[in-house]
This record gives structure tokens, sequence and C-alpha cells, in this order.
């Protein structure tokens, strides 16, 4: 299966992976299963670590690197499709990359790994 993990996902699973409930971690560790991280969410860290609000022992991209390696962490880019795609949902969850990750979810089938409960309010799959 194809899952695209929350950015808050991609941090725990690199630096706190006992926050993972034990469902997140049979999916993370199943070879079989493919992971992926969108561009949005590598922006979002990027974003909130210029500003302080994320602190990392070491770089973002180093992780990145470490993920895709060990776990074959496939990065998803933003496609225009994905951009069209917010238009169709509604607002009830404000956050702008979580609302591009729900829209990618939706065109590219994904089923997203997030423990954010506002995503169950969309036509997504959802597991946390």
């Amino acid at each position: 299966m194809r899952f695209l993990l929350d950015t808050h996902i991609f941090l725990w699973l690199n630096d706190e992976p006992a926050k993972l409930s034990p469902a997140l971690h049979l999916i993370c560790d199943d070879p079989a299963n493919e992971l992926f991280i969108s561009l949005v969410s590598l922006w979002e860290i990027q974003i909130k670590q210029q500003l302080g609000k994320l602190k990392f022992d070491v770089p973002w991209q180093q992780m990145l690197k470490i993920q895709q390696k060990d776990n074959g962490l496939v990065l998803l880019p933003i496609k225009l499709q994905h951009i069209a795609t917010l238009e169709t949902l509604p607002l009830i969850h404000r956050d702008p990359f979580d609302r591009l990750l729900i829209a990618q979810a939706i065109q590219e089938e994904m089923t997203i790994l997030s423990a954010d409960t506002a995503f169950c309010n969309y036509p997504i799959t959802l597991i946390s």
C-alpha cells in the first residue's frame, strides 16, 4: 500500500518513534508498504525551523536522507491537480500545509498517516 506521512509522523519516525502507535510502527516497518513525504511537509519543516518553532540535532535534509535510505521514503511533488483539488475541500481544516496533504492524498489515492483528528472530516483514509 501507499502511505503519505503527515509532517509530525515523519519527525516522530526520526526522533521520537515511541510516539508512533503500534499500527503506525507496523506500517512503517513493513517493506511492502510505500512511504511518501510531500514536499509541502519539507517546506513546513523548513519554515518552522527558521522561525525557531522546531529544533533538530541534525539538519532536516539529513533526516530525509536517512529515511530515504532506511525506509525507502519517496518524495511526493506538488502538482497542479493537487492545488486544484483544494477548491473542492470544505474549510474545516484551515492549516494550508495539511489541506494540501489532504488534497494530495485524495488525488494520489493514498492513506494518510497522522494523529490529526481533523483529517477525519475529509474523504480520505486516515491511520493514526
